[in-house]
């Protein structure tokens, strides 16, 4: 079961320009998403009414959609507006729709009930579009469940093991415990490690060699989205006391979007403010950290096919798992609570 009342991250707002029809399954739903002629961003079910066809195998006409299995034609809201040789168009014919934001380059749909739908809860992550930062944009689809990488993303103390040759480097950022702060949907993670080597990607993106002083500040809040303030500056200068003159910093933001019960939809961006007039550096930034995940991803299903294998493997908790566990309870006292309330509605309600 997932939260279904929480803005999850659909897609890029890219992935629907010049009248592009985008399918997308998010929490077991297959959507389709797609732009007005005003440019509004559009969620319908993609399961025409009639026969379930795909209706992302369609195309758009203006702000409508026709579906390319029998001609049904739906409007932005769902209702079918038109049948091929039928001029009645009873009330059932309809497909369901979604509230959907456009915000900072990623789509936001909102699974849950519609009239709680308020765009204001829409985390911030302004650094995407930001002109003072520069980032490209990934997606990952992972064939695990969306708490497998939650709990990898809330320790980092794998970061030397996992990512030796791109942002690990010195196991002493293993040994360094981070503050570890509770939030009421969800964890913030701060670490900060002193007077170590430079962890390798910062070598290759600026040719660093010295000892630095580094720092990993991230809110992980439900339902799966890191946000996270992170860098490095020439060691003693007093980075970690506010003074980050010449430092490397990045603005990461990522967001797990459940697919279905065992696989995930993983969106993220690594924005950085310096050599912000070289699209080569942006670009090696984003490839190391796309090679970075892609080292997390074999890890994660080996581990899920692992665990497979002994359904009754009880995990051993150590000092580490402190975030995750705290996100965990977080995630199931909130998901309780929701399915608590959508049992006690009457029948027929949202």
């Amino acid at each position: 079961m997932f939260l279904k009342n929480c803005w999850y991250v659909a897609g890029w707002r890219d992935e629907i320009d010049d009248g592009r029809l985008l399918a997308r399954t998010v929490l077991g739903e297959p959507l389709l998403l797609y732009r007005t002629e005003a440019g509004a961003p559009v969620a319908l079910q993609d399961r025409c009414c009639h026969r379930g066809a795909p209706l992302s195998l369609g195309r758009r006409e203006g702000d409508c959609v026709r579906c390319l299995y029998h001609g049904l034609k739906f409007e932005p809201g769902g209702a079918c507006v038109e049948i091929p040789g039928q001029a009645n168009v009873p009330p059932k014919a309809r497909v369901r729709s979604w509230p959907v934001v456009e915000r900072a380059r990623w789509l936001w749909v909102w699974m849950g009930d519609p009239a709680r739908a308020d765009p204001a809860g829409i985390p911030d992550t302004h650094w995407l579009d930001d002109p003072q930062w520069r980032s490209l944009p990934g997606t990952m689809h992972y064939d695990v469940p969306h708490l497998a990488i939650a709990d990898n993303l809330l320790d980092f103390s794998h970061l030397p093991y996992v990512h030796p040759t791109t942002l690990g480097g010195s196991e002493q950022y293993a040994q360094e415990r981070p503050l570890v702060e509770r939030l009421a949907r969800g964890v913030r993670v701060t670490r900060w490690v002193m007077n170590i080597p430079p962890p390798p990607f910062v070598t290759q993106v600026a040719g660093w060699t010295g000892p630095v002083d580094r720092w990993n500040i991230y809110d992980f809040t439900v339902p799966g989205l890191l946000v996270m303030d992170s860098g490095s500056a020439p060691a003693g200068q007093g980075a970690r006391e506010g003074n980050r003159a010449g430092a490397l910093q990045f603005h990461s933001c990522q967001a797990l979007t459940p697919e279905a019960a065992s696989s995930t939809h993983y969106f993220f961006t690594q924005p950085h403010d310096f050599a912000l007039d070289q699209p080569a550096v942006t670009q090696a930034v984003h490839d190391i950290v796309k090679q970075a995940f892609a080292e997390d991803e074999h890890m994660i299903s080996a581990q899920q096919r692992n665990l497979a294998l002994d359904p009754d493997f009880e995990m051993l908790p150590l000092a580490m798992d402190s975030a995750l566990m705290h996100y965990r309870r977080v995630y199931a006292a909130l998901l309780a609570d929701e399915q608590a309330k959508a049992q006690a509605r009457p029948a027929g309600t949202p």
